[in-house]
């Protein structure tokens, strides 16, 4: 059985689209009161597994994580579809971030959302939709993104951050100070502001490391400063945009030594606990069907293997539209085991190394934390 989307269950796409129905007094998905300033704060990778599991160094986010403060993140759990998710209030299928990395159907080639999306294609045709920030520019709300001086210009953020004013402060204590100074401007707000150290420090030495903790714990120390400066009718949130895995390097699975597994692949796309396997194009349903089948043969135990049809059918994306359909793989390899695929002949060194990994369907991937501060 494939896992399905649930239906109806909260997800990150319900988060920033809530604060911004909040500051303008309106009803939301979320079901937020009225308040003068909205922040969210997301921490990349911080899954509600890892919360629980590294209570002790997190005591204001942990004692706030429940049942009912944690939510599906979306899938696929990764940065870009997930933030992208976040900033639009749409899934994957509609905003057409499908992936760590996709293919452009219009020229073939496979690059990287955060880091390898250069030229074209334009981020304003690629993802579409007004973002939160646009509709609050128009509702005529104020809003700011705060975050890393290298992310200012990117594709990416030119793709799921257009419309909000960002606000630059490199390290984690200058951004959430610059959020305190936000709140105390007059006038309302919407704020979003961006971790990304725990996700990065998670990758090179695992969430289970001491530097992990560490960091956790200058996280803490800042949501409750940043908690103490909030006004009586101000609320934050914290959340994360997917939760990580350990994978030992004994547990990478080199699947090009299985020639059946590439065979007719044309490119790869996704990350290694999510692959998107392409077909050529123009490439027949029952080619897909036939490399989905040898996979199943071989890694069937440790992965859930779906076509492009089948994947669409279970809602992996949501509803997909005709313009992002062509950028999903024709074949998805979504790990289940903690595993990673990796392609030997391509992997570079930097991503053999890495030990905190995310991307499919695993509880600890997918559950996040939406922890309430202030009149939320």
């Amino acid at each position: 059985m494939l896992p399905s989307r649930p239906a109806g269950a909260r997800s990150l796409a319900d988060v920033l689209t809530s604060c911004l129905a909040a500051v303008r007094g309106e009803v939301s998905p979320l079901g937020l009161p009225a308040v003068d300033k909205a922040i969210v704060v997301l921490v990349d990778g911080l899954g509600a597994t890892a919360l629980k599991t590294r209570a002790g160094h997190a005591r204001a986010l942990a004692t706030r994580l429940t049942k009912s403060t944690t939510i599906e993140s979306g899938f696929p759990t990764t940065t870009a579809s997930a933030l992208a998710s976040l900033t639009t209030g749409a899934l994957p299928g509609a905003h057409g971030l499908v992936g760590y990395q996709s293919r452009d159907p219009g020229t073939g080639r496979v690059f990287n959302h955060l880091s390898g999306w250069v030229g074209d294609p334009a981020p304003e045709a690629w993802q579409p939709l007004p973002t939160v920030f646009e509709r609050a520019a128009t509702a005529g709300v104020p809003s700011y993104a705060i975050g890393q001086g290298r992310y200012a210009s990117s594709q990416f953020t030119r793709a799921i951050l257009r419309g909000a004013e960002y606000v630059t402060a490199e390290t984690v204590d200058d951004r959430f100070h610059a959020a305190a100074d936000l709140l105390a401007a007059p006038g309302g707000a919407l704020v979003y502001l961006y971790v990304p150290e725990l996700d990065q420090i998670a990758h090179e030495q695992g969430w289970e490391s001491d530097a992990w903790a560490a960091a956790l714990e200058v996280l803490d120390a800042n949501v409750r400063a940043l908690e103490a400066a909030l006004g009586p009718r101000d609320g934050m949130l914290v959340s994360a945009d997917h939760g990580i895995v350990d994978v030992p390097l004994h547990a990478h699975v080199l699947f090009d030594e299985n020639p059946s597994l590439t065979a007719g692949v044309d490119a790869i796309g996704g990350e290694p606990r999510l692959l998107q396997l392409y077909l050529r194009s123009g490439a027949s349903a029952d080619e897909a069907g036939a490399l989905a089948a040898r996979w199943r043969a071989a890694e069937g135990a440790r992965a859930w293997i779906a076509t492009k049809a089948e994947a669409i059918a279970a809602g992996w994306f949501g509803p997909v539209s005709p313009l992002v359909e062509p950028r999903l793989g024709d074949v998805f390899v979504a790990a289940r085991a903690r595993v990673a695929y990796y392609d030997s002949r391509t992997a570079r060194p930097q991503s053999l190394a890495m030990i905190g990994q995310h991307g499919s369907f695993s509880p600890d991937e997918v559950r996040v934390p939406l922890l309430p501060f202030g009149v939320f």
